[in-house]
């Protein structure tokens, strides 16, 4: 992948685990997650059908479908949080987020109600992020295609790049001709 191709698709660069996660980290961490409904209905609010078509990077997904993929994706992970604290290291549940985004209700449907479940979903994930006890951020799952175990207390960092990840991908959609 070409320097310019990798910064399209990564605008932010990749989620980058910190050698030490503390309590101060995952603070800004939930308050991210906790935000980014409000910052992609500011983003996403006054477009047309025509801008929501945009795309961040050549053959890459639109705004719609970002939209579209954040709700997706927020819901497999407030899934996989619920699952991690309530068994012993499960193995989750993958899902191909590529082919998703190419369903009727990720490619061509309106971006309202995916706003909708975000709001709802990011109540809900953040209230149960700031609950966690120290024991539970420990916990984990397993990834069923890598094979990593993944602590809650880095997952909560992963959701947050997510969320400023595809923020920036909206962003620069937008600034797109």
């Amino acid at each position: 992948m070409t320097d310019t191709n990798y910064q399209l698709k990564f605008p932010i660069g990749e989620f980058v685990k910190p050698d030490a996660i503390d309590e101060h980290q995952i603070k800004i961490w939930i308050n991210t997650i906790k935000n980014f409904p409000s910052k992609i209905q500011a983003e996403t609010s006054n477009l047309s059908d025509n801008e929501l078509e945009k795309t961040y990077r050549p053959n890459g997904w639109t705004i719609r479908q970002v939209v579209n993929h954040c709700a997706d994706s927020h819901m497999n992970s407030l899934i996989r949080f619920k699952l991690a604290l309530t068994e012993n290291t499960p193995t989750i549940k993958a899902y191909r987020e590529d082919a998703w985004a190419e369903l009727s209700d990720s490619k061509h449907f309106p971006i309202n109600s995916s706003i909708k479940i975000l709001e709802g979903i990011h109540d809900r994930w953040t209230n149960l992020l700031e609950n966690l006890t120290e024991e539970e951020l420990q916990k984990d799952f397993q990834h069923p295609e890598s094979g990593e175990i993944i602590s809650l207390k880095t997952n909560i960092g992963i959701y947050a790049w997510h969320c400023d990840h595809h923020l920036q991908h909206i962003i620069n959609a937008k600034k797109k001709v």
